[in-house]
């Protein structure tokens, strides 16, 4: 498998991040890579740096972002923006280093409904900002 940095997606991201208010991310913290030759059916997933290597490496929190090119690329914008924005959702709002589940005690905290959501609102903003 290979990889390459994605500065695309790291634009949009910051974009939305920014657009979005998402403060408690700190976007210098977050790094975005394209794979190439993957076998996986998604379309992107995040990476932590866990606490042991944080801690190992005296480092803070972060996290990788990569996108699998056969899958996310050839996506309308709309459905990259949603992607992006699903997996922001999954960084903590202390932004520890951890993953938000999907599910948590039952409840959907990352899935369509939030992302769709958030995705209206950005568009919104954005629209209002032309």
């Amino acid at each position: 498998m290979k990889f390459q940095f994605a500065p695309d997606v790291q634009e949009k991201a910051n974009d939305i991040i920014k657009t979005l208010e998402l403060d408690y991310i700190d976007s210098s913290r977050i790094f975005y890579m394209r794979s190439y030759g993957s076998k996986a059916n998604a379309y992107a997933r995040i990476w932590e740096l866990p606490r042991v290597w944080q801690m190992t490496l005296n480092l803070e929190p972060h996290y990788v972002i990569e996108v699998l090119s056969h899958n996310f690329d050839p996506l309308p914008e709309e459905e990259k923006e949603k992607i992006i924005i699903h997996e922001l959702l999954h960084i903590p709002k202390k932004f520890t280093g951890a993953l938000v589940p999907h599910k948590c005690f039952g409840k959907r905290v990352v899935g369509a409904k939030s992302v769709n959501k958030l995705h209206k609102e950005y568009k919104k903003k954005k629209r209002q900002t032309f």
